[in-house]
């Protein structure tokens, strides 16, 4: 066992399957108590179950670790403010908050039902809102607190996930400005695009299989401990062997710039050939994570 996050108190909302129970895994073996939230939930959100909570509360205590289960769903605000309540009346405290609970649907944008749309916001961002609310005001009181966030590269642009994109893209706009309203308290948030195996995944890629949930899990633990104090506001992507940060803003590659104002004929003849070259409607390609492109010599 180590003692990076000795004594410390996390939560852990998604917890009972995939990165979730990896990040729980990977805290208590530092030293921390965890609340393992999880609704039981199916991968897109089908469902309610205390078993997957129960089962990794139970794992973590055969490893000799401390847990405590909590079943609320983070997508509403009464249930969110009961996942940190259940850290503070379990354990006196919050040091830690990681937010991992999430649910996937698959449609192109024009064959998404508003239900999907809803279930989506409500289960990233506002789950992801409402948590860290609530944590933040008592980091704010304690001094001392960290706050990670679950992206990810489908944020980036890919077919048939614009809902996924959003509400993922939406958590990083919505991190860089938490780490701004919490650096003065000693409290950081930062962001992780994960790449591991999940359980809804029909992809067969070799690349995506053998990255595990425990791959990414060491990244969080140490963004989580006092060892990372440094470290606020970043974006990060993670998988085996391989950690990435993204920069940040992201740069402006070219710029078009002439004495006086632009007519959009003169923009039509010109930004085909410079600015947007590339970026047409047949062409435009998914923008892959590093580990897909071959290393730079």
């Amino acid at each position: 066992m180590g003692e990076m996050l000795k004594d410390r108190v996390a939560v852990i909302t998604g917890a009972g399957n995939g990165l979730g129970r990896a990040e729980a895994m990977a805290m208590i073996a530092q030293g921390a108590c965890v609340i393992v939230n999880d609704l039981g939930t199916s991968y897109d959100g089908q469902g309610v179950s205390r078993e997957p909570a129960d089962r990794v509360v139970e794992d973590i205590k055969n490893a000799g670790g401390t847990a405590v289960a909590c079943y609320d769903s983070v997508a509403t605000e009464e249930g969110a403010n009961n996942v940190i309540r259940t850290a503070v009346d379990s354990y006196g405290r919050i040091d830690i908050l990681v937010n991992n609970a999430g649910i996937i649907r698959n449609q192109p944008v024009y064959e998404v039902p508003t239900e999907d749309w809803e279930a989506m916001v409500k289960t990233h961002l506002y789950g992801t809102f409402f948590c860290t609310r609530s944590a933040s005001a008592i980091m704010k009181l304690q001094g001392y607190g960290r706050i990670i966030n679950t992206s990810s590269h489908i944020g980036l642009g890919f077919q048939g996930q614009s809902t996924y994109s959003a509400v993922k893209e939406g958590i990083v706009g919505f991190s860089r400005s938490v780490a701004r309203d919490m650096a003065g308290y000693g409290v950081t948030c930062n962001v992780i695009r994960p790449i591991a195996a999940w359980r809804g995944a029909n992809v067969k890629n070799e690349i995506v299989e053998i990255n595990r949930p425990e791959d990414v899990a060491a990244l969080v633990a140490y963004l989580a401990s006092e060892s990372a104090d440094h470290i606020n506001g970043c974006i990060f992507e993670v998988w085996h062997g391989h950690v990435g940060i993204f920069a940040d803003p992201p740069p402006v590659s070219q710029i078009l710039w002439k004495d006086g104002r632009w007519t959009p004929e003169e923009l039509a003849k010109i930004m085909p050939e410079t600015l947007t070259r590339g970026k047409s409607r047949e062409e435009l390609p998914f923008t892959l994570p590093a580990f897909f492109r071959p290393p730079k010599e």
